[in-house]
């Protein structure tokens, strides 16, 4: 890649019933997580979450990440929580695909292994607890601990990466979760929380490379919201250092 190219950002698809003016089931991921790549001066590419039979081949997988300068990991269903050994299923679990877990958790693993720069959303962040053997609660539950359709203040850690990032220590976040992190995964550390205690934020200092991972979606506000848009710029002025 030249320098003055756009860095390619990849993002795994998100399998999909259907979408407006296609015929068949589709891959896909929201316009404005793409958007949001793309005014941070990135080529936001879509890729294929190939992974048959729920099994995904660290290799092809490592080979396939190279090509990039950057992922990113982004929102979707729940992960099958055997994949974080958990022995029952909630009932509020849900848009499970064996696939899509398989490839995720790989990707997130040879990304890291590969020091690729590397944001992670939402489900990203729970892929990457589980990929670094952390566990997740399947249901957060109850009245007063509603985390979906919500935008509510996060509390940022001071001289965290995200923190340096949104240019405060406190975030309105949009969050669409109900589920979140209950042991953390290895190397990781809690940058952000919100009231109730719930990890909003994790970075990894001694992982070797640029890595955010946001329980929120910044997508969502990046449009408006110049400290949300950061997060995506942070990730490609990285992915231009890589390329």
């Amino acid at each position: 890649m030249t320098r003055s190219a756009r860095p390619l950002i990849a993002i795994p698809a998100r399998f999909s019933a259907g979408a407006s003016a296609l015929r068949h089931a589709a891959e896909v991921n929201a316009r404005a997580l793409v958007e949001a790549v793309w005014r941070a001066g990135g080529e936001p590419v879509t890729i294929h979450p190939h992974a048959p039979a729920g099994r995904c081949d660290p290799r092809g997988t490592a080979a396939r990440l190279a090509r990039f300068d950057g992922v990113l990991l982004p929102g979707g269903g729940d992960l099958a929580p055997h994949r974080y050994g958990a022995g029952q299923t909630h009932e509020a679990v849900y848009d499970v695909d064996d696939e899509q877990d398989a490839f995720d958790l790989e990707a997130a693993r040879q990304a890291l292994a590969l020091k690729l720069p590397l944001l992670a959303i939402c489900r990203g962040l729970q892929v990457v607890n589980t990929a670094l053997g952390g566990t997740l609660h399947q249901d957060m539950g109850g009245p007063g601990r509603e985390h979906r359709h919500v935008r509510h203040p996060v509390c940022l850690s001071p001289g965290s990466t995200v923190a340096a990032l949104v240019g405060a220590d406190k975030t309105e976040a949009s969050c669409y979760h109900h589920q979140h992190v209950d042991r953390l995964g290895t190397g990781l550390v809690v940058t952000a929380r919100a009231a109730d205690g719930t990890i909003e934020a994790v970075e990894a200092p001694d992982a070797g490379g640029w890595f955010l991972a946001v329980q929120w979606h910044p997508e969502d506000t990046a449009g408006e919201d110049a400290g949300q848009q950061g997060l995506f710029d942070a990730l490609v002025r990285a992915a231009y250092g890589a390329g």
